[in-house]
């Protein structure tokens, strides 16, 4: 299969390079930048050079057509939302990894991202690719629209307790802290080195665009969960996510171990997932440039308080790695291909 990736100057394309490289089915066939045309993509990057040698092509839908069979989309907000219908509708397979697909209603979108939103067809066309818990939609499909980082971190931590409705719908509070690559590589005042080094910050208080992604995601699943509090932080790291989450569990005689065993059977054949034993909880060294989701939780019967700790690498599992697990799927292979790796670590 032949690949395009369109936004490949930013972190998140850059890591689809990364990851398609060492792909036995994929072959990259072109990359396309706005900003940077007609220079080498390892000019951008020098430790691509003696490995990737492609010229950053113009943005041209109607040319990358006829050369590819899928299109990565790893575009700002509001850029997306016009480049993934002409390519669509020129029949070509779209993966976006921009947010302009993930929420089904218009008006949301425009509240909460102060972009245009995309066309109501489109937006139901596409299938929010959750690849754990969505993969029989995501193989049927041609359009996929990626989550992001937080609500997939946030999500996979939630999610078997949220669909088996057993905490309190309404309790539910998730403290995210992210590296600042997730802020992209464009330069900023809060990813300024004097700004962010030995520093800690809270961001988007109550206002963060993925607010009504995980609600909405979480909805679905159990339609009691209205709202949640959502809090995120930069902190001064790379890579990374950890989203620790709080809520009041309903039974009282739930215990941690039958927490965990009921994650452990969830999770059991989803190869991504990996659910620590009692008593111990991820860091995010642990999956730093992998497609693995860690989870740790506890249960605390003295408040009735369910906490869970799940961390993933934002820019692989969190972007351009789920983004390759869902193509796998669409493509009828193991999940896995171009993905099992071990993490790096230290």
């Amino acid at each position: 299969m032949k690949a395009a990736i369109i936004g490949v100057t930013g972190y998140s394309g850059i890591e689809l390079v990364r990851l398609l490289d060492q792909h036995p089915y994929v072959t990259i066939q072109s990359v396309h930048s706005s900003s940077q045309v007609g220079i080498l993509l390892s000019e951008s990057y020098p430790h691509l050079v003696d490995h990737i040698t492609f010229d950053l092509d113009e943005i041209n839908t109607a040319n990358i057509a006829k050369e590819v069979d899928v299109v990565f989309l790893a575009t700002p907000s509001g850029i997306a939302s016009k480049l993934a219908v002409e390519l669509h509708d020129l029949h070509v397979k779209v993966i976006d990894l921009s947010g302009d697909f993930r929420l089904q209603d218009p008006d949301t979108y425009e509240t909460w991202y102060k972009k245009t939103p995309a066309s109501t067809t489109y937006l139901e066309k596409a299938v929010y690719g959750l690849s754990e818990w969505n993969k029989e939609n995501i193989a049927t499909s041609d359009f996929i629209s990626n989550p992001g980082c937080y609500p997939t971190a946030t999500l996979l931590g939630l999610a078997p307790l949220v669909r088996e409705g057993l905490i309190e719908e309404s309790s539910i509070i998730i403290d995210a802290k992210s590296g600042v690559s997730g802020a992209g590589r464009n330069a900023s005042l809060s990813t300024h080195y004097a700004e962010i080094n030995e520093n800690l910050k809270i961001y988007k208080v109550n206002q963060h665009q993925h607010i009504p992604e995980i609600e909405q995601v979480l909805s679905s699943w159990n339609e009691k969960v209205n709202t949640i509090t959502f809090s995120t932080h930069l902190i001064p790291m790379t890579r990374g996510i950890m989203a620790t989450i709080y809520a009041n569990v309903k039974a009282p005689d739930l215990t941690t171990e039958k927490i965990l065993d009921l994650y452990n059977q969830c999770y059991e054949d989803k190869p991504f997932v990996r659910i620590r034993q009692n008593g111990e909880f991820p860091s995010t060294k642990e999956v730093y440039g992998s497609n693995y989701c860690d989870i740790g939780l506890t249960y605390d019967e003295r408040t009735g308080r369910i906490t869970i700790v799940s961390v993933i690498d934002n820019l692989v599992k969190g972007a351009a790695g789920q983004a390759i697990q869902n193509l796998n799927i669409m493509m009828g292979i193991d999940e896995r291909t171009g993905l099992h790796r071990i993490p790096v670590f230290p």
